[in-house]
């Protein structure tokens, strides 16, 4: 029996301010951002590379990254790439510093970390 496909999944991360967030994402990263609402001064919006999708939305509070909550648990998102050291490279191009360098992990895997403006934590790496 065929089981349905599953396309994507997408982190939702509550930020201090959706056009910084936007920003950060289109500017250092390379993302589009495929909806934004309202037009101005957006409250919520969705960012686009290739296959990742990362939903923003202001709320009022604080943004809480995984690492405030349990230091242990860094990550709030994992990004599968194909290539990180291409992409490790576009990104230092860009001017993104990265809170872990581009590194075969104890656990596996090759890639780096990064920060996002409003301290999230992704991984952008594959299994090795």
């Amino acid at each position: 029996m065929n089981q349905p496909a599953i396309a994507g999944i997408a982190p939702f991360f509550i930020v201090s301010n959706v056009t910084t967030a936007i920003s950060f994402y289109r500017e250092k990263l390379g993302f589009d951002t495929v909806f934004q609402e309202p037009d101005h001064d957006p409250f919520f919006a969705i960012v686009q590379r290739d296959g990742a999708m990362i939903f923003l939305k202001s709320v009022g509070g604080d943004p809480l990254p995984n690492y405030k909550q349990a230091p242990d648990a860094r990550w709030d998102a994992y990004v599968s790439v194909p290539d990180p050291d291409t992409l490790a490279a576009e990104f230092i191009s860009r001017g993104v510093s990265f809170t872990v360098p581009l590194l075969n992990t104890p656990d596996g895997l090759r890639g780096f970390e990064l920060e996002d403006a409003d301290g999230y934590i992704l991984f952008f790496g594959h299994p090795r």
